[in-house]
């Protein structure tokens, strides 16, 4: 059993614990420290007067000072709402097109749409709507679904592969994993999509491909590799690739046959809301 002893070379109290012969000294706590806790103590009883604090059985004690951050929020909002009403019933009201004519009325929904779109956008389109490998770019002016005001609206509001009534919906098979061409013919199919897009490809392997884009692409992206935006089938001669331009991308989309799914926002945001982010989007990003 330890005791409390004199340390002989420090002359303090030891606290009677001991390891292995190394005995603990009892040096008292820095005057600052507990100055600093006593002063932290004090604080806190004064927060517990003043705010609110203690939990109980039907609700929690108010404070002094009934300061509640919920009802500061609802308050705020409440401002800010009624700062915006004007301009937010006259989006509601007024047609896209009426909209981007109106100055007044263009640029708020310009500010409303940067918000939206910095929230709830940027996270697959990217914050400068430049997109990115299976996003589209918003920046340019190539369009899936059509890049009109009328176009931009319907695809947020409806979304695309949601399994929603008015979601676009298209279908690129998985002509590898499901064994609907075989390994040949894929390869050459590949350098078919090469040359659509004007880049030098193999001759032979594209003249081999003819039939078979005829039989199983045609009927979607058209004789000549167009596309449709109707049913947001994309163009194969231009410059633009979803998922990469490379023969190894392009492969890879044939065999697996790739689709990526956009939100159905008609169910979170109301019509004013997607009103502005389709005109933000609209002005911002190339549209038609």
């Amino acid at each position: 059993m330890s005791e409390r002893k004199i340390d002989e070379p420090t002359g303090v109290e030891t606290t009677g614990h001991e390891w292995d012969g190394i005995r603990e000294l009892d040096n008292p706590l820095p005057r600052w420290w507990l100055w600093t806790w006593y002063a932290s103590i004090a604080a806190a009883i004064v927060y517990w007067v003043l705010m609110p604090a203690w939990p109980g059985l039907h609700g929690f004690t108010p404070g002094i000072l009934h300061q509640s951050d919920r009802v500061k929020v609802v308050h705020d909002l409440a401002e800010l709402k009624a700062l915006r009403g004007a301009e937010a019933a006259q989006l509601q009201t007024a047609s896209l097109e009426e909209i981007e004519r109106d100055p007044k009325l263009q640029a708020y929904a310009m500010a409303a749409g940067q918000a939206l779109f910095g929230d709830n956008c940027a996270t697959c389109h990217g914050q400068g709507g430049t997109g990115g490998k299976g996003y589209p770019n918003l920046r340019d002016d190539v369009w899936l679904w059509g890049g009109s005001l009328e176009q931009i609206q319907h695809t947020i509001t409806y979304g695309v592969r949601t399994g929603e009534p008015g979601a676009g919906v298209t279908l690129m098979p998985a002509f590898g994993r499901d064994q609907m061409l075989k390994d040949g013919q894929i390869d050459d199919l590949t350098e078919y999509v090469v040359a659509l897009s004007r880049r030098p490809a193999n001759r032979a392997a594209v003249a081999r491909a003819t039939q078979v884009f005829a039989e199983q692409c045609a009927a979607c992206h058209g004789p000549e590799g167009r596309g449709d935006q109707t049913k947001g089938v994309p163009n194969l001669t231009d410059g633009e690739w979803l998922y990469g331009s490379s023969r190894e991308a392009i492969r890879d989309q044939i065999v697996n046959g790739r689709g990526g799914v956009m939100p159905t926002w008609g169910k979170r945001f109301d019509p004013q809301t997607i009103k502005a982010l389709t005109v933000y989007i609209h002005a911002n990003a190339g549209g038609q």
